[in-house]
């Protein structure tokens, strides 16, 4: 988290948002499932995953499109309402992992095609003290909480709830409240630009982690990752 937001301040804003969608958060939680439930579990939780990051997709639209005339707050519950509705809907509609990714990807090249455009005004220059810390702490008291309910959950909602927005809504929130709209605009559309890339890694994992040891199989599609997020960056 300090690193996005150093990444941010040298930058821009849509790198930062596209160094921001890796799995940093994801994979750490993936890892802890093996750790603690078995590699059968963390398989099983990708499924849930995908259905995850069509959610993450919707708070994404949905908090740029409200952030151009609300502030962060009213803004934020409405993405998060998106980000809950379609969570359930995708849950109950019990899509199979190959045509949850292929959905997940084709969603996120809607997304682009319709992502809101951020104005012409220049960004603001400001920043609160201690937000490096703040951001830190939040996004970590996440990850324990997810790993540490996972045997209650279960596989399925455990991996739905691995690409819950926390990290993205401190990188929205703080966007919008220290830089405008436009700031946050520019963040999210490069944090789902790089979705391309961490879905791809997560799917991944589903057929790697079977076949190669959790190091392998993480270093591999990391690769993977990476270089979708170094096309995509040239292309959009």
């Amino acid at each position: 988290m300090a690193l996005i937001t150093l990444a941010i301040r040298k930058w821009g804003n849509k790198i930062g948002g596209l160094i921001g969608s890796m799995p940093w958060i994801a994979g750490p939680i993936l890892l802890f499932f093996i750790m603690e439930q078995g590699k059968e579990f963390g398989i099983r939780s990708i499924q849930g995953v995908m259905t995850g990051i069509l959610a993450l997709i919707a708070f994404c639209f949905s908090y740029s499109v409200f952030s151009r005339k609300w502030s962060w707050l009213p803004a934020l519950l409405v993405a998060y309402a998106a980000y809950t509705g379609t969570a359930l809907l995708f849950y109950y509609l019990q899509l199979n992992l190959y045509l949850s990714y292929a959905l997940v990807m084709g969603a996120i090249l809607v997304a682009l095609r319709f992502f809101p455009k951020p104005g012409t005004e220049p960004f603001q220059v400001r920043r609160l003290p201690f937000d490096i810390p703040i951001r830190m702490v939040i996004t970590t008291l996440f990850v324990l909480v997810i790993t540490g309910l996972a045997r209650v959950l279960g596989p399925n909602w455990s991996g739905i709830l691995t690409p819950f927005p926390i990290q993205t809504s401190i990188l929205a929130i703080f966007s919008h409240s220290l830089q405008g709209s436009n700031a946050a605009i520019t963040a999210l559309r490069g944090l789902v630009m790089g979705l391309l890339g961490f879905t791809t890694f997560l799917f991944l994992q589903a057929f790697l982690l079977g076949e190669f040891s959790v190091a392998a199989a993480f270093g591999l599609a990391f690769i993977v990752n990476i270089l979708i997020n170094l096309i995509a960056s040239r292309i959009w």
